[in-house]
């Protein structure tokens, strides 16, 4: 690869581990970048995950640092996602994914609807019953989800945690990391087994992610949810739009 080429990787890299810190989304910038450099389709998949767990990574030791992420969540969050998103890249070729689309359209949507006219009373996190299932069961759903399709899965975690934990949305944002880096290392580990990862790719794009990653976990601190309501709406309309496109195709 042109040397020019790995460098407008790397700045597209930055900017999606900045987008998807904040709301989930990044994949809709480097997988279309990766495609367009004749990469392999299969080894594109496993390429954006080699560079995308690094942003996931960067985000969260930002979120850590500043005393955003619960440690009794971690291991519902972690072990849920990774299991989940290992029996979703198990299922890769044994099931088709095309029909899937519709359903990703109707689940956006209805994020989109839900973070913009949610009521503003949110419930107290500490009066949820059951909390570590619930965050395992979101955790082990989404992880499968991107495991297997992918597309979403970042703001869906978000608007999961705010309707079944009564997070709200930058805690939200926060904690989703855990599980995004967690589905990213595990179907990376898929991936890279299968020898469908590019690495000499894939680790200067993570330098980029990870820059984008610590910068979107500061730009959620400071922004607050206002931020993130604003990102994942964004995010949302680009997704729908994306996928409604490969449909209409």
């Amino acid at each position: 690869m042109e040397p020019q080429h790995l460098a407008a990787l790397v700045g597209v890299a930055a900017l999606a581990g900045a987008i998807d810190a904040v709301a989930g989304g990044g994949g809709l910038l480097t997988v279309p970048a990766l495609m367009m450099t004749g990469i392999p389709m299969a080894q594109v998949l496993g390429t954006n995950k080699g560079q995308s767990v690094f942003g996931a990574g960067a985000a969260l030791v930002g979120f850590w640092r500043a005393g955003r992420i619960e440690p009794r969540r971690v291991p519902a969050l972690f072990g849920g996602a990774a299991l989940g998103a290992l029996g979703g890249a198990a299922l890769v070729g044994l099931v088709p994914r095309d029909g899937l689309r519709p359903v990703a359209l109707v689940l956006l949507v209805a994020a989109a609807l839900f973070v913009t006219f949610r009521p503003r009373v949110r419930a107290d996190p500490a009066a949820v019953a059951r909390p570590l299932v619930r965050l395992c069961a979101v955790a082990l759903a989404i992880g499968a989800w991107d495991g297997f399709f992918g597309p979403g899965t970042g703001t869906l975690l978000i608007v999961a945690l705010v309707g079944l934990l009564g997070d709200d949305l930058t805690r939200a944002s926060a904690h989703a990391k855990v599980a995004n880096f967690a589905s990213n290392l595990a179907t990376l580990a898929w991936f890279a087994a299968a020898d469908g990862v590019l690495w000499q790719v894939a680790l200067p794009m993570a330098a980029g992610q990870a820059l984008g990653g610590a910068v979107g976990a500061r730009m959620t601190l400071r922004g607050g949810d206002l931020l993130v309501r604003r990102a994942v709406l964004a995010v949302v309309v680009a997704l729908v739009a994306k996928i409604a496109w490969d449909v209409a195709g």
